[in-house]
């Protein structure tokens, strides 16, 4: 007998895991997941959009609009910082998988932990400046970028 050969590679996988983790979020509009593996493919920590530990997401506001209090800008932790934040070992070297290019705060995030590649989904926010912003960094700091591709994007 041979071994299975239709099985999911590793990006399949990890970026799998990150749309897992982006069901987690209680974000009524957009649900972003992480995941950060190592050069072995280990998982190193996950993360999602949600509000900071110990704040409760019935009190803090889920609009997008308004004054800077009343919206969950200000208070959502993005899925990118949460994985790094998760994590309780080094990232230098590692790959982040998320399902949306990364904003320019999680950039400085993934650039000062040591990530060294980001593999995106979607890249919906190409042209809005923090994200031109973000492609500035990566490429100073020499952070790989690569788009990928699923049977579902």
């Amino acid at each position: 007998m041979e071994k299975r050969k239709d099985y999911i590679s590793w990006d399949e996988f990890f970026i799998g895991v990150a749309k897992l983790a982006a069901q987690r979020s209680k974000d009524p509009n957009t649900q972003v997941g992480a995941c950060i593996v190592d050069s072995d493919n280990r998982i190193l920590g996950t993360g999602y959009n949600g509000m900071p530990n110990g704040c409760s997401d019935d009190e803090l506001p889920w609009e997008s609009k308004g004054e800077k209090k009343d919206v969950k800008y200000s208070y959502i932790v993005h899925a990118e910082l949460n994985a790094i934040l998760n994590s309780s070992v080094s990232l230098k070297g590692c790959t982040i998988y998320v399902g949306l290019f990364p904003c320019n705060e999680c950039a400085k995030a993934i650039v000062q932990s040591g990530i060294k590649e980001v593999v995106y989904v979607s890249d919906k926010y190409h042209d809005v400046d923090i994200f031109q912003i973000s492609r500035s960094i990566f490429n100073m700091a020499g952070v790989k970028l690569r788009h990928l591709t699923t049977k579902d994007s």
